[in-house]
């Protein structure tokens, strides 16, 4: 599958990166018509330009009118300044994407000129290996074949969820987030191991293969995760006093609570976007 489009990506985080890498494997867009900018850090830009061989400019240099899709992808806390810095350049053609975590398609759409087609992206940084968990809300104004179009190219990426923008936050709990509370988890069962004396990467190892063979029986097995856990389980087994200490020590409740947390702090980050927002005037 090939998008003869244009991409470009404002800002040069981990999750550009992680887009860009994906989207280069996955050999979807060309990669002289992949475009990376940020405010200031140009060795940042350099490094993305020698290890992908993309086009890395400063924002001034972007050729707004050759681009067809934008993709907002600077730090939350800069999003308003940054709309602010290109709502005057920005064209009816454009499709904006914004990976940015809490912010709304309709706090976007206010900064930007009437009409313009928004979609929200919320991927994760599995997809720097084309295994990203990512979710997609359009706009009150994109096309049905925008989404299409959209859906297109994250695939690329991972899969791809088309879901209410109000369901968005408990997604960046669950997915957004989710890759570091299994790294969190690997770091605890790996310190285990090697206190027992495996080695250091044949633990690691053994862990993720562990979570990647759990992971397959969840997709393509009919059971839910409660039958296939006590399938697992025999009475007064190992598996049975693991299980026993993850209730004891709380271990269901702060994964719950972290996935809630996290929810929580993405509504409360939308929140605080709303009540900024009248810092800066939208276009009339």
């Amino acid at each position: 599958m090939f998008i003869n489009k244009k991409i470009a990506f404002l800002g040069a985080g981990s999750m550009a990166e992680a887009m860009i890498s994906g989207i280069i494997n996955a050999d979807i867009i060309p990669r002289n018509h992949i475009f990376v900018c940020n405010r200031s850090n140009d060795k940042r830009l350099q490094q993305l330009k020698q290890t992908y061989e993309i086009n890395a400019v400063t924002q001034d240099k972007l050729p707004f009118k050759d681009i067809d899709l934008m993709v907002l992808a600077m730090k939350p806390k800069d999003a308003a300044s940054a709309l602010q810095s290109v709502k005057h350049v920005v064209q009816p053609h454009h499709l904006i994407l914004s990976v940015l975590a809490g912010i709304t398609t309709s706090f976007i759409e206010q900064h930007l000129p009437a009409g313009q087609q928004v979609i929200r992206v919320m991927p994760n940084t599995s997809s720097m290996i084309g295994e990203s968990a990512t979710a997609i809300s359009a706009g009150t104004h994109t096309t049905q074949q925008n989404v299409t179009l959209t859906q297109k190219l994250l695939k690329c990426i991972g899969t791809v969820y088309v879901i209410p923008e109000a369901q968005m936050d408990i997604f960046t709990g669950i997915a957004g987030s989710g890759p570091a509370y299994f790294y969190y988890l690997i770091e605890h069962m790996e310190k285990e191991g090697i206190k027992s004396g495996l080695a250091e990467d044949m633990t690691r190892q053994i862990i993720a293969q562990t979570i990647i063979g759990a992971a397959k029986m969840i997709q393509v097995q009919s059971e839910t995760p409660a039958v296939l856990r006590e399938k697992v389980t025999s009475p007064n087994g190992t598996t049975a006093a693991g299980l026993a200490a993850l209730e004891q020590y709380g271990g269901g409740t702060a994964i719950s609570q972290a996935i809630k947390q996290a929810a929580n702090r993405s509504r409360e980050m939308s929140t605080q976007f709303k009540v900024n927002a009248s810092n800066f005037s939208p276009i009339q």
